[in-house]
């Protein structure tokens, strides 16, 4: 039951993260739209997108690689600006 909950919850992020990317008029590269497309077309088919379990937690859909590319095009989509990573300061 939590496992569908999971799947359901993924599908439905894929789905949205591409929805709003589309109505804020932002083109995804081609790597991502592929990137939503195999998530999503691998969630339905198997209940998740990973094969080896070290990758995820075991009741996700999605393992933590995926789900930070989801938040980054999620963020794209809607506009901001992409968060520094690995505690880089902005050079000026």
């Amino acid at each position: 039951m939590q496992r569908e909950a999971a799947k359901r919850a993924a599908l439905n992020a894929l789905k949205r993260a591409r929805r709003s990317a589309e109505k804020a008029g932002v083109s995804l590269s081609e790597w991502e739209g592929e990137f939503l497309d195999s998530v999503g077309e691998r969630v339905k088919t198997h209940g998740r997108a990973f094969a080896d379990p070290e990758k995820g937690a075991p009741g996700q859909a999605l393992s933590a690689m995926q789900g930070r590319k989801l938040k980054e095009i999620t963020a794209k989509a809607k506009g901001e600006e992409p968060k520094r990573r690995w505690g880089r300061k902005k050079e000026e």
